[in-house]
């Protein structure tokens, strides 16, 4: 179930995800199909989707891909059996034509799969059996009722966490959202809440099949998977992310890069909502868990692939843009229709060239410095803008 609902809830959310026959084909009306006027629509996890028919023919597509790829799934759980994705060779049978799990992760981990499969790649699952089983009960049954500036803010931001969804946007799944969110920023005080770890626990609910473990995957993403201080006060860690991205977009997209900065433009402009919400406000619902697939098991350096391949994709778009207000239009139009995942992460993985993890770290902790500095000025100068009007 998405949280505390009941099991008619859980009903409800089971059928919605559930990939195989019942996976219904979009069927606009024949007088969108003839204007080629934009329909609306919704999609597996329960998002009102703006398209017109050629984006309903890649999602018809997609949902077609989808099915086949459960089938490679199933196949493998019926001969191997539960969580053989568990197992030390990453190498399978002649039916599996040598393709190795990262292989296949990359195609897309079904959706009725991914709750177990993500809660047992991550870690998640690791993490859970340290603590007590009463952990996350006691945990939000003892900080219900308890007031500070994180809880506050989460308040103000339930109401605007995806408007309109047929279940997040209702005063049960703000229940469920809220109990998750409270109870990490108690369990870490170095976070408690950042804006952008609303859209990311929302998609955690829609996606596990219990509250409790979508706060354990969050507790996973924060703690083991993403970069320290990504969500901190002061933003450090995302503000490194930012530099080193700026770093990649050089070396892997040097055409891009020489023509934005000739421009002044930031990718942080961009970037920052994209490493924050982990793309869940930026890309349409499927292509978001498809990266998430990924990033569970690779770590965090996918959402520069994912960066990279948005720019790379837009380039010759990108080299005619003049303004500063032309290149946000170009990134996020692109970004809105990426209905087709596959389009996405055959750029980010096949067409920019590896990215090795010890290379990266290396960078964060080139640019490290330079953030932590900038951030003591800001702090030096925003006090003494205070001191001058005490005075």
């Amino acid at each position: 179930m998405y949280g505390g609902g009941s099991s008619g809830t859980q009903s409800k959310r089971d059928m919605a995800i559930e990939y195989q026959a019942q996976i219904p084909i979009l069927r606009p009306s024949i007088h969108a199909r003839r204007a080629n006027m934009t329909v609306k629509f919704q999609d597996l996890y329960g998002f009102t989707v703006e398209g017109n028919v050629d984006d309903v023919n890649v999602l018809n597509d997609v949902r077609e891909k989808v099915r086949e790829q459960g089938k490679v799934w199933w196949e493998l759980e019926c001969s191997k059996g539960p969580n053989w994705y568990l197992e030390d060779s990453h190498v399978f049978s002649s039916f599996m034509n040598g393709i190795t799990l990262k292989r296949l992760i990359r195609k897309g981990i079904p959706p009725n799969l991914r709750p177990t499969v993500w809660f047992s790649l991550s870690g998640a699952a690791k993490k859970k059996s340290t603590v007590p089983d009463s952990y996350y009960r006691d945990l939000t049954s003892a900080v219900e009722d308890k007031i500070t500036p994180a809880t506050k803010q989460i308040d103000h931001d339930l109401p605007r966490t995806f408007p309109g969804h047929s279940w997040l946007d209702t005063p049960e799944g703000h229940a469920a959202l809220r109990r998750v969110l409270v109870g990490y920023s108690f369990r870490d005080s170095d976070v408690g809440y950042c804006q952008g770890l609303n859209y990311v626990a929302a998609l955690l609910l829609l996606v596990m099949k219990t509250e409790e473990d979508a706060f354990w995957m969050l507790a996973v993403l924060l703690e083991n998977v993403l970069v320290n201080d990504c969500y901190t006060s002061n933003l450090s860690g995302c503000h490194v992310e930012q530099r080193v991205f700026k770093d990649l977009l050089t070396k892997k997209c040097p055409r891009i890069a020489a023509h934005l900065e000739a421009m002044d433009f930031d990718v942080s402009l961009v970037c920052t909502e994209w490493f924050l919400c982990l793309y869940s406000k930026s890309l349409p619902s499927e292509t978001t868990m498809r990266i998430w697939d990924v990033l569970f098991y690779e770590g965090a350096k996918v959402l520069f692939n994912v960066a990279l391949a948005v720019f790379k994709m837009n380039e010759e778009e990108l080299l005619r843009a003049h303004h500063v207000g032309d290149v946000i239009n170009v990134i996020q139009r692109t970004t809105h229709h990426l209905f087709d995942p596959d389009e996405l992460l055959t750029v980010a993985f096949e067409k920019l060239g590896f990215m090795i993890t010890t290379n990266i770290s290396k960078q964060r902790k080139k640019q490290e410095p330079a953030v932590m500095a900038e951030l003591d000025q800001r702090v030096r100068r925003l006090n003494s803008l205070n001191g001058d009007d005490k005075q």
